[in-house]
């Protein structure tokens, strides 16, 4: 499976982005979908995610402000990003596969990132 992550960029304080993931291969439309971001000189923590049956799950630090969703072929995930704070900045990764849920996270596979920078 390959995830192909894109949208990413700079924008200001209380701005908004869109982030895409395509994911292309031995994919499946049963597969959960998910969001992961790692801050610099932090470790990688788990944003959102999306279950094949459109169930979603985020991290408090983002609930409310980001809203993940995918397209109806399944093979594409989609991060809605509103209400940026400068402590969003961080390299944001797709996922796929494996088991999330609010308490555990664990992808089968990952796409290579997109940054996304918010300035204050």
């Amino acid at each position: 499976v390959q995830l192909q992550a894109s949208g990413g960029g700079l924008v200001q304080a209380g701005g908004s982005l869109r982030l895409s993931c395509a994911a292309s291969g031995r994919t499946s439309a049963r597969y959960t979908m998910g969001w992961f971001r790692q801050a610099p000189g932090k470790e990688r923590e788990f944003a959102a995610a999306i279950t094949w049956s459109d169930s979603t799950v985020y991290a408090d630090s983002v609930k409310g402000r980001f809203a993940v969703s995918r397209d109806g072929a399944k093979n594409t995930v989609f991060l809605q990003m509103n209400s940026l704070k400068p402590e969003d900045t961080a390299v944001y990764y797709c996922t796929a596969g494996g088991r999330i849920s609010s308490d555990s996270q664990s992808p089968a596979y990952w796409g290579q990132g997109t940054l996304v920078t918010v300035s204050s």
